[in-house]
């Protein structure tokens, strides 16, 4: 009922009585709780450390906010789930000014908390405000660690200006609130995103984020942006899908890989998970093709090289839609796509570049791929019409 998978079940029933008991004395702040070992948790003055939440009292606050018209969420509710994600990020006082956290909907905050404690900088994104009071409560109390935005990360630039509605905002009203300036494409990693990536429309709400990597658009233009987040296992299979894989291997594959190294930190079932469903139920998606047990935590950080003398941001829509005409059909000879695209050239690029005559699609690495779409752009080859207008339709579709 609580939530609390993760813990022993005699100390899962301890928790959530005494949930219970709070409740029932109307005790809705979160005051020091005297945790296992008889260690007591204490606010975040000096060499202190914030309370963390119990799973029960997270399942609770969550609860406490669930519409059933609401999108479906998940939340991080066990305090060990969260030092995981935590201790992936690295993050805390040290030799140099570490990254600032974007938190992405932190609602009840057990993961906040516990980035707060290991000395990070934290901004929590929060789009619903019934987790704003506690959130904002907890920002009182400390000198600048944290700063609590209403804001939704997911809905951050809009092409149309009707849904420029709160929480839905520009990055760059977000960014100068924040006081986060541009830095190089080259520089280090200034800013690290972490949170779950929303279960309806991921996979598009991915491609929205390669177009603005690509496009150093939206929250890139200020640099290298790092994403931390929780997927779901099926999307991450594709993401690091090498050629051959028919299943799997795909056009995000090349164009993601390409863009991004990418690093898997964590895996977790989906039932280590709150939700902010109603009946409190999972809403696991199901997958014929591949396994979908688990969430991924996954790093994705764009490349220092990712742009070149020549594929550079203004041509890089092109680029995408290449790889994904390409890729239409993956059993499908190379050749025959790239004399599609510039007739009875193909032997000769595939020549130039040592490549196989007789490889398909699908069996062409992401590296290949960028080689030899450079090949085309160098001698002027790739300048179709309607190939832009299909990326710039493609363009539209994913960034809504």
């Amino acid at each position: 009922m609580w939530g609390a998978a993760l813990f022993r079940p005699r100390l899962a029933r301890r928790r959530a009585l005494l949930a219970v008991l709070r409740v029932a004395a109307g005790d809705y702040e979160l005051r020091p709780i005297r945790l296992l070992r008889g260690l007591g948790a204490r606010c975040l003055t000096g060499q202190g450390t914030l309370p963390l939440l119990e799973a029960a009292e997270a399942a609770r606050l969550v609860q406490a906010t669930a519409r059933p018209s609401r999108q479906l969420r998940r939340f991080i509710s066990s305090p060990e789930v969260a030092s995981v994600v935590s201790r992936s990020l690295q993050c805390g006082p040290g030799g140099g000014r570490e990254p600032v956290v974007l938190e992405c909907g932190p609602g009840p905050g057990v993961l906040t908390r516990t980035l707060l404690n290991a000395g990070c900088r934290v901004v929590a994104l929060e789009s619903d405000k019934a987790f704003l009071p506690g959130l904002e409560s907890l920002e009182n109390k400390l000198q600048g660690q944290l700063k609590v935005v209403h804001c939704d990360f997911f809905r951050l630039d809009p092409l149309s200006p009707g849904l420029l509605e709160p929480p839905a905002m520009h990055s760059e009203r977000l960014f100068e609130k924040l006081g986060i300036s541009t830095v190089p494409w080259t520089a280090d990693v200034a800013v690290r995103v972490v949170g779950f990536f929303p279960q309806k429309k991921e996979s598009n709400m991915l491609w929205r984020h390669l177009y603005s990597i690509y496009e150093r658009a939206s929250i890139y233009t200020y640099g290298r942006i790092e994403l931390n987040m929780f997927i779901s296992e099926k999307e991450y299979m594709k993401l690091v899908a090498k050629p051959g894989e028919s299943k799997c291997y795909q056009a995000c594959s090349v164009i993601w890989q390409t863009a991004c190294e990418i690093q898997l930190l964590h895996m977790e079932p989906w039932s280590s998970f709150l939700t902010n469903s109603k009946t409190g139920g999972l809403s696991i998606p199901k997958s014929w093709l591949l396994p979908n047990d688990h969430l991924c935590l996954v790093r994705l950080t764009p490349r220092r090289n990712l742009f070149t003398r020549t594929l550079t941001a203004e041509n890089s829509i092109i680029f995408i839609q290449f790889v994904k005409q390409c890729l239409v059909k993956r059993k499908s000879k190379l050749i025959d796509k790239l004399n599609l695209f510039n007739p009875d050239r193909g032997k000769e690029l595939l020549r130039q570049l040592e490549i196989p005559e007789t490889i398909t699609t699908g069996n062409l690495f992401p590296e290949e791929y960028r080689c030899l779409f450079e090949a085309i752009e160098d001698s002027n080859e790739l300048g179709q019409n309607w190939l832009y207008g299909e990326a710039l339709e493609d363009y539209q579709m994913f960034n809504f």
